[in-house]
Order: C-alpha cells, then structure tokens, then sequence
C-alpha cells in the first residue's frame, strides 16, 4: 500500500515434531538459504537464521502485507517438503505444529542477531525447552507449559 512505512522484527522459533534432532550438519546450510528464499519471495527480509538439529530461530524484517501465520504456514509446509524430496530424513519430516513469535524494537536487533548466531554454543547451557519457556516469560506470554514443544515419548 503506497505511503505506508513499518519496521517490524519479528524472531520465530519453531521445532521439529516431537523434538527430533533430525536437522543434519550436512544439509542445515541449505535449508536456511531455502526458507531464506521463502521469506524473501514474500517479500520479507530474512537478518538472521541458524538452530539446532531439533529447532530453528529466524529474525526477520516483516513486511504487513502477509499475516505472521500465513508467512510461518508458508515456511514450514514447503521447507518440510523440500526436505521430503530431497530424501534428508530416514522417515518422513515434519514441524512440530506451533511456533513462537517474537517482536523486538531497532535497538535490540544486533542482540538478537548475535543470540540467534551463537545457538550452537548457548545451547551447551541451556536445553530447548528451558529457552524457550524463557523466551515466553520474558515476553509474558501466557503459556501452558502441556502445549509447549513436545519431545518424544
């Protein structure tokens, strides 16, 4: 829409259903540049991503044309079947239904890049679930902590 200006940062995390460490070291590299070119190709700005074999966080630079469930349906439903016809996973991939969105303000930006870069090494200290009940106090968040991610049985 002509004359109308937003600078939205929105970081998402999602899982990998029940939590499986699926996301390969050989293939991740590639499955960021996909869904880079998912968010890209709708119209968003993708400034940081990086995860975990059973997570991924991405920040993002959201443009309102799309709703943030529209975009997060968007990146999960193709970047699953890309990863089904490329055979990375012995069984059938799939996200854990769900996700957190995050907003944050211009001057928290280069913090939140840094976090999302350093996953690997902040994940030594702390488990997946503890980050993210974290992330959902911090932004008071009401959660039931039966509906967070799932880790399998």
């Amino acid at each position: 829409m002509a004359n109308s200006y937003t600078q939205i940062h929105l970081q998402f995390v999602f899982a990998v259903k029940y939590r499986n460490a699926v996301i390969a070291h050989t293939w991740e590299t590639d499955l960021y540049k996909y869904i880079t070119g998912i968010v890209q190709n709708n119209k968003h700005k993708l400034i940081a991503i990086n995860g975990m074999p059973d997570h991924i966080h991405i920040l993002v630079g959201f443009h309102t044309t799309q709703s943030i469930a529209d975009l997060m349906r968007d990146i999960k439903a193709n970047s699953s079947k890309w990863i089904n016809e490329n055979n990375f996973t012995k069984e059938k991939f799939e996200w854990q239904t769900g996700y957190g969105a995050f907003s944050y303000s211009k001057s928290h930006v280069q913090n939140v890049i840094n976090y999302i870069n350093n996953q690997k090494q902040h994940h030594t200290k702390q488990s997946f679930l503890d980050e993210y009940i974290a992330l959902l106090k911090k932004f008071e968040i009401e959660h039931n902590i039966e509906y967070s991610f799932k880790e399998l049985l």
